[in-house]
């Protein structure tokens, strides 16, 4: 069998197991199994497939056809343009996440202008910092160190730290920080009872799916990722609660808070972050149209 045919196999195969994106994923595993970028398949698509890749590479389709998510087959997921390690203790990082960081960056950009336009600081130290917030696989901190250090040249956050209830998403966390050689530091708390010190912006992709939803979720996600990364509880707003009412605290003064949401909550997080005292409160939609970040400002003067 050549490494065409078994792809192609490897389509019909998912296409009869009702896996949506059938083609796409036969061919990431085909890539994962022989390390083929698509030039090289197409340079060796009518090879005859080595056996040991051939038998790996039904295994891992039987896998995929029992809806086990592609990203716990080859233990990686591309986010932001990284690849970050995933298992089944962190939530598999998703494209709409990557509008929560490219807000985040707009927001630090903003005020990297305005302490250099107020001589607080030099160009070369911007001395920001930020918090993220059930963190999960590290993927929002590290990737808001890693763009910002590809757009100006070097590290501008003096600290950037993620937090997680669970010790085991951390080390997954840890291990991609060492991966992609980031200085994210690492806190096993919950929410902010470990933490230490002020930040200027705070970031959260917390738990907000409604308990009674869960089960009318895919099976991918239901029963692979982890729960305690899904359930916002009854109403699904449990931890925007908990983060707003508790972060104050550790917010410096002007600093910005940012949650992704489901795409019906933007107008209850945003209640929430104004009975708390918050302004500028914005909405980011995704590339479908829907509400997908809420961010707002604490002034402590403008309460």
């Amino acid at each position: 069998m050549t490494y065409r045919e078994l792809c192609r196999y490897g389509e019909a195969f998912l296409n009869e197991s009702d896996i949506k994106d059938y083609k796409m994923d036969a061919w990431l595993l085909m890539e994962y199994v022989t390390g083929f970028d698509r030039t090289a398949y197409f340079m060796r698509a009518d090879e005859a497939i080595e056996e040991n890749q051939k038998a790996k590479y039904l295994e891992l389709l039987r896998q995929r056809g029992k809806r086990i998510p592609l990203q716990h087959l080859t233990k990686e997921q591309e986010f932001m343009g990284l690849k970050f390690k995933v298992n089944e203790h962190v939530l598999i990082p998703r494209q709409d996440t990557e509008i929560l960081v490219d807000t985040a960056i707009t927001v630090l950009e903003k005020k990297m202008q305005e302490k250099a336009l107020k001589g607080q600081i030099s160009k070369e130290d911007m001395n920001l910092t930020v918090l993220d917030m059930c963190t999960g696989s590290g993927c929002i901190p590290i990737s808001i160190e890693k763009m910002l250090e590809q757009t100006y040249g070097a590290n501008k956050l003096s600290l950037a730290m993620g937090v997680d209830i669970s010790a085991k998403a951390l080390q997954v966390a840890r291990e991609n920080g060492a991966m992609l050689k980031a200085k994210t530091k690492w806190t096993k708390s919950d929410l902010f009872t470990e933490v230490e010190g002020t930040f200027d912006v705070i970031t959260s992709n917390p738990p907000y799916i409604r308990t009674a939803v869960i089960e009318e979720l895919e099976e991918e996600v239901r029963l692979h990722d982890p729960r305690i990364a899904l359930d916002g509880k009854e109403d699904g707003l449990y931890f925007y609660r908990r983060i707003v009412n508790e972060c104050v605290p550790f917010l410096k003064e002007n600093g910005w808070i940012l949650f992704e949401i489901g795409h019906d909550q933007a107008e209850d997080v945003s209640a929430v972050l104004r009975q708390n005292g918050f302004t500028h409160i914005g909405v980011k939609k995704d590339l479908a149209g829907l509400d997908r970040v809420v961010f707002a400002m604490y002034n402590s003067q403008e309460k």
